[in-house]
């Protein structure tokens, strides 16, 4: 799960957020047509090549390809890592807008399960809202808590942890307070981590990047995302961990790449790798193309393998801007 030009397809979206995604496409959503985007991407040709793991959500552990294959199966002979993910979603924390996450109740029998369907690793998504007020150090703690939690058990199954305190990019607020804040939630995940004894160096962080707020004035540019960003890492995430793979949280496929790229070109010697673990930002392309028509898989196949081939380029720091206007075999070769 930790190759050079690499990087995870989160493809965990639950049946509501899958939802909204078709929707975006005049397209309803039911098992079918789910499955049928599933299909979509798990069978392009050549995302071997820069996808080394695909997160599931539970329903499509059970699905099979156009050719009868279970996707968990499809993947593993293409040399693609299984995972899923394990957490129930959110709720409420205390009455406030912070929430906390559920699903430690019977995890380990789940994480047998899974593992049953060749699952290798598994996912935990925690969140942190910024406001004036938060995030709070009691949501902070509970989240870390819980995210060590999730980690340990998924190591005595046997399954690798990718933990994913994601710090939300709604809102006004500028780079510094996501700085703040995604360096105190990064610090006491890593500190309940140490204190349930996960092994840091058999866990994968997913992340999000210091970034100012959707809503927010003069946001911070392409430079100073990435700096930021290591600058956060480096004081925070232990350099034993083997790899950071970032969620794309609300930014476009570009902003996603763009930033990813110029971590790889700050001149600064990353002690992990640091790669991407994205959904949207890899995916919304192939669904804009595909539009839910069978005359448009391949076009939308081509716009997936695009974007992937960008992204691995962008984990190398080989990513320029004009590539986006290029077709897929002008993009450069590595």
């Amino acid at each position: 799960m930790v190759v050079a030009g690499k990087g995870i397809l989160a493809a965990d979206e639950s049946v509501k957020t899958a939802a909204k995604r078709l929707a975006s496409i005049n397209v309803e959503s039911t098992e079918e047509t789910r499955r049928q985007y599933r299909n979509l991407m798990l069978t392009t040709p050549q995302i071997e090549k820069y996808i080394c793991g695909v997160i599931f959500f539970e329903e499509t552990l059970h699905q099979k390809s156009n050719d009868g294959v279970l996707f968990p199966k499809l993947l593993a002979q293409r040399g693609i890592v299984p995972g899923i993910k394990v957490d129930e979603g959110l709720a409420e924390f205390e009455g406030s807008v912070e929430q906390y996450t559920k699903g430690l109740e019977g995890l380990g029998d789940r994480l047998e399960k899974y593992k049953k369907f060749g699952c290798r690793f598994a996912k935990w998504r925690a969140v942190y809202h910024i406001t004036e007020n938060t995030p709070t150090e009691m949501a902070i703690k509970r989240n870390a808590h819980d995210l060590a939690k999730y980690a340990k058990t998924c190591q005595e199954h046997g399954l690798v942890p990718i933990v994913e305190p994601e710090v939300l990019i709604d809102g006004t607020h500028s780079i510094d307070a996501c700085h703040k804040a995604t360096e105190n939630a990064l610090r006491e995940v890593f500190a309940a981590l140490k204190k349930e004894n996960v092994m840091i160096d058999c866990a994968i962080l997913k992340p999000s990047m210091v970034i100012s707020g959707k809503e927010a004035d003069n946001r911070a540019g392409v430079d100073e995302v990435a700096m930021r960003t290591i600058k956060v890492l480096k004081a925070a995430v232990p350099f034993e961990l083997p790899s950071i793979n970032f969620l794309s949280g609300g930014q476009t496929p570009q902003e996603a790449t763009a930033h990813l790229n110029r971590m790889h070109t700050l001149n600064e010697k990353l002690p992990w790798y640091v790669s991407f673990s994205y959904a949207r930002a890899l995916q919304d392309p192939a669904l804009k193309a595909w539009r839910g028509k069978d005359e448009n898989v391949e076009a939308a196949q081509q716009a997936f393998l695009k974007r992937a081939k960008l992204n691995s380029l962008a984990t190398m720091g080989k990513y320029t801007e004009d590539m986006e206007e290029m077709n897929l075999d002008a993009v450069m070769v590595h």
